[in-house]
């Protein structure tokens, strides 16, 4: 209690606009977090293949990625607040038909105007959290808003399965009704996340203090296009990496549950939502790291210690285990996501950061676009056993990759609070 309080006392300590922007965010990743866990399974329950949920992933990462660079230049020209909420309130539109669109073609092009619009809030919310915190204070503060969004999704991930399961079993809904309330319910705590969105104030008026650490942060980083751009392609490269990997195993988790070992949709649930609790306490711990071995360091630590985890997910048997790995593996690379966040967000200079964090994202859901198809015609041809273990291997080699690329571009860099 005494470490949950003291974390509470961290996030009064941010301006108003930060408050306001997180609580939104996480009633947000609640909806999302709902629509996460059920809506492919939403998908199956309609009759549909298993090349329907490939394509409904590839083209929301899809549309993501098309829209995340201009998003980011709009961003930058026009203000953050203005992009996350048109693009909350967008995207809130088709989440509501998604739960009860019923045919393909309406249903993967809303997941396409569903990744498309939900762009505007992905890439504005990063560089809006920056614009309102010093360079010091960046680790807490995204670490902070990163495990509330985590058990935000928690909350959702859960509630979704066991409403779907309540209803079914209860009310004697059929599946499909069940799990398509369960969405339905989730568009709405979207929705009501807008309400703080709306009282946000797009560039907040400078302390003294914000002044001269605004002062310090742009004189010691280059300004010129060329510099940052060579910063943004390195993170981009490394990003890109991460998302080849994670777009073969992440989004396919509850149904590689469920194609495996038969688990129930609110044993799914519990398992993703308790996966996110741990990637939560994770992140909260993540500062320490990085004050004991540095920002960069502690990234990479957090990424090769996942490895094993994925592996164990990969190849064994027994729910418990797979189970296990998949907790720790999720709780381990996920961690290390707020540092590198703060770190792209120091070494990139201000006039650029909307376009560092929409790169950044936008060659991550490249990842998940292209792999979609992979992932499902693995498991397609070699059956649920071995296909995803070919996939989590896959994903295993490719993290490793990164880390190190990782490590030999930023490794030597002196950050932040660094001695």
């Amino acid at each position: 209690m005494k470490w949950i309080s003291e974390w509470g006392r961290k996030f009064s300590s941010f301006n108003r606009n930060v408050r306001l922007f997180i609580i939104g965010n996480a009633l947000i990743q609640i909806g999302m977090g709902v629509f996460m866990v059920m809506y492919n399974l939403y998908i199956r329950e309609l009759g549909m293949p298993e090349t329907v949920n490939g394509k409904v992933i590839s083209m929301t990462a899809m549309a993501s990625a098309i829209m995340l660079v201009p998003a980011g230049f709009l961003s930058d020209r026009f203000g953050r607040k203005w992009m996350i909420v048109g693009g909350a309130v967008l995207t809130v539109t088709t989440l509501f038909y998604r739960g009860i669109a019923v045919a393909e073609t309406p249903i993967i092009t809303a997941a396409f105007l569903t990744g498309l619009f939900m762009a505007f809030v992905q890439v504005s919310g990063i560089p809006f959290l920056a614009e309102n915190s010093s360079p010091t204070e960046r680790v807490k503060l995204f670490s902070v808003n990163f495990a509330i969004i985590t058990v935000a999704n928690v909350i959702g991930s859960l509630a979704g399965g066991i409403i779907a399961d309540v209803l079914e079993t209860v009310f004697r809904l059929s599946a499909t009704e069940a799990i398509r309330y369960a969405l339905l319910l989730g568009a709405a705590i979207f929705s009501i996340g807008l309400i703080p969105l709306f009282q946000l104030k797009d560039k907040p008026a400078e302390t003294a203090k914000g002044k001269r650490e605004h002062t310090e942060e742009t004189s010691t980083a280059d300004d010129s296009l060329k510099r940052n751009l060579i910063v943004i392609f390195h993170f981009s490269f490394a990003s890109l990496l991460i998302g080849f990997g994670s777009g073969l195993v992440i989004p396919y988790l509850n149904l590689y549950f469920a194609n495996r070992f038969d688990a129930t949709n609110s044993y799914i649930g519990l398992v993703l939502s308790l996966g996110s609790a741990m990637t939560a306490v994770a992140a909260m711990i993540g500062p320490a790291l990085s004050r004991k071995v540095g920002k960069v360091k502690a990234i990479i630590l957090f990424q090769v210690l996942s490895i094993p985890f994925l592996l164990l997910t990969a190849y064994t048997t027994s729910l418990f285990l797979a189970s296990l790995g998949f907790l720790l593996r999720q709780a381990l690379m996920n961690a290390g996501n707020p540092i590198q966040s703060a770190v792209a967000m120091e070494v990139v200079s201000d006039k650029y950061k909307g376009l560092a964090n929409s790169m950044n994202q936008m060659v991550f859901n490249l990842g998940w676009a292209t792999m979609g198809s992979v992932a499902t015609g693995l498991v397609v041809a070699n059956g649920s056993y071995w296909g995803y273990a070919y996939a989590f291997t896959i994903t295993a080699g490719l993290y490793i990759i990164s880390s190190v690329y990782y490590y030999f571009i930023f490794g030597r860099r002196k950050l932040a609070d660094e001695k």
